[in-house]
């Protein structure tokens, strides 16, 4: 089947004014990053604080097992309150749309990092749990607002190597957290306040960006059905008068979905046309979360220790160096290799790693020199990382489903990631205690079984239009009765009995869009 790009060069036009919109929402993924890692760096100090707060509130400090229970429920509740912001993704886009909606999750940036900022002055280590919540809630609506914003406004031909800048915000957000948690920086006893508030800056600076950056013209073809207002965007964005095609593609698939019904989070597993869609976005979110990339950072300080590194800490700096390079990689690899192809390289990558790390570290105590070989299989575990279960489960969920069941499809698969995250955070601990190294045979099984998965049943999205995927994964379905897109939705189909064409790089059939209209 000839593509509807395979004629269009212009599509890879990237415009100042693109660029501008495109980084202005990625600096949502950057405050998820900084907000993940920056709790780690003034551990110490937390535990101090919340031990000095309790002798002037009781006279008597917190017990060391209630200073442990009070620092692991200020780290654990941020994932329950990314939990909470993720699941509220899609019915905050659909009543306020994809621009307001990171314009007023900003709010919540302000007033956590202000609890945070806040809580030495006040004396008050129930600022920090709170300000971690509201943050939390804050960084689960970045996951969903900053992925989809940025499909929405991206040329078909450029929307995953864009995609793909969702991570690299993160893991940016993550390596700058580890550098100003330095002691010489703000990570000593008097600045560590300022550390957790700093993510405010990043917040107003976003708001400010926000102000110049266009709505989602899907959304205002679509949704608001103001295609003028599209139009005016799309030119901007794309450079080019001539954004017709563009138009026509939203404009049938908006005819497409006021043929649907309204798509619930329960129809998303209920519909035949979706659920292998939500399944596929499910498994790659499990996918990134339990590769067990949180447990290798967790190690590696460890690691680095037994190698004789005398200060393990910018080594970590290095491990998130890597991190940050090979998304960078990612980001001109995806459009060329495939997202499918990628995940699979980074999942086997990591699997390899994941077994090089087990046998280093549970034979390093005979043979020294393998502590070398469990740093190299480090940065390899998080290099394959970054190559696919990093980027790519973030905004392929984005190009899996059309303009109707992307924001629920967008809330279901980010409550995944977190619930998972949450999960991983609270066992892998004792998990540590019970396996000790060879834990790292549970994640290796974990990542073979997502290979297969991978391998058999995600399509390649590489090139494809929105509406394109959505109606292959309904031929695939076989178009049932009760299905909720109706039989003349499904258009482009050959009337002959011979089956649809399949590409040799995906596992749906093709099915090709109708000319546009002139």
């Amino acid at each position: 089947m000839q593509r509807m790009e395979d004629d269009k060069p212009e599509q890879k036009k990237v415009t100042l004014y693109l660029l501008f919109c495109v980084f202005t929402a990625v600096i949502g993924s950057l405050q998820f990053g900084y907000n993940t890692g920056v709790i780690n760096a003034p551990e110490e100090r937390l535990k101090v604080f919340f031990h000095n707060v309790s002798m002037e509130r009781f006279g008597e400090p917190f017990s060391s097992d209630a200073i442990t229970i009070v620092w692991s429920f200020a780290v654990a509740i941020f994932s329950v309150g990314g939990m909470i912001g993720s699941f509220s993704v899609g019915a905050m886009v659909n009543k306020f749309g994809r621009r307001k909606s990171m314009f007023l999750s900003n709010i919540l940036a302000l007033l956590g990092g202000g609890l945070m900022g806040l809580s030495s002055l006040t004396r008050s280590f129930e600022m920090i749990i709170v300000g971690r919540l509201v943050i939390g809630v804050f960084c689960g609506l970045c996951t969903g607002l900053t992925p989809m914003y940025v499909s929405e406004i991206s040329p078909t031909a450029l929307r995953g190597a864009f995609g793909t800048l969702h991570q690299l915000g993160v893991v940016i957000g993550i390596l700058v957290a580890q550098i100003f948690g330095l002691e010489i920086l703000l990570g000593s006893d008097t600045l560590w306040p300022l550390l957790l508030a700093l993510t405010a800056l990043p917040a107003v600076l976003q708001s400010i960006m926000l102000f110049f950056c266009p709505e989602s013209p899907r959304y205002l073809v679509i949704n608001l059905k103001q295609d003028e207002d599209a139009r005016k965007a799309l030119v901007r964005l794309r450079g080019t008068e001539d954004v017709n095609d563009d138009i026509q593609e939203m404009k049938e698939e908006g005819m497409k979905m006021s043929m649907e019904k309204k798509v619930t989070i329960l129809e998303l597993f209920r519909s035949p046309n979706y659920r292998q869609p939500i399944i596929i976005a499910i498994i790659l979110q499990l996918s990134q979360q339990l590769s067990g990339i949180n447990a290798v950072f967790y190690y590696s300080t460890g690691i680095f220790k037994d190698a004789g590194v005398t200060q393990p800490i910018y080594a970590t700096i290095g491990a998130g160096a890597v991190n940050t390079v090979f998304t960078i990689v990612s980001l001109f690899l995806v459009e060329r290799a495939g997202r499918r192809t990628l995940h699979l390289i980074g999942l086997g990558g990591m699997a390899i790693c994941a077994l090089l790390i087990t046998v280093s570290l549970s034979l390093v105590y005979i043979n020294q020199s393998l502590s070398y070989l469990a740093i190299v299989a480090v940065f390899g575990f998080v290099a394959s990382f970054e190559m696919g279960p990093g980027p790519i489960p973030w905004f392929i969920v984005a190009e899996l489903f059309s303009q109707g069941p992307r924001p629920a499809a967008m809330a279901i698969s980010g409550f995944s990631n977190w619930t998972a995250n949450f999960l991983v955070g609270i066992t892998f601990p004792k998990l540590k205690d019970v396996c000790g190294p060879y834990v790292f045979i549970i994640f290796m099984v974990f990542l073979i079984l997502f290979f297969i998965f991978t391998f058999l049943r995600v399509p390649e999205t590489k090139g494809r239009t929105f509406n394109d995927i959505a109606q292959g994964f309904a031929v695939s379905a076989g178009k049932p009765s009760h299905s909720p897109v109706p039989e003349a939705v499904v258009v482009g189909l050959p009337e002959s009995k011979e089956p649809a064409p399949m590409s040799p790089t995906e596992k749906v059939p093709m099915v090709a869009l109708p000319p546009a209209k002139p």
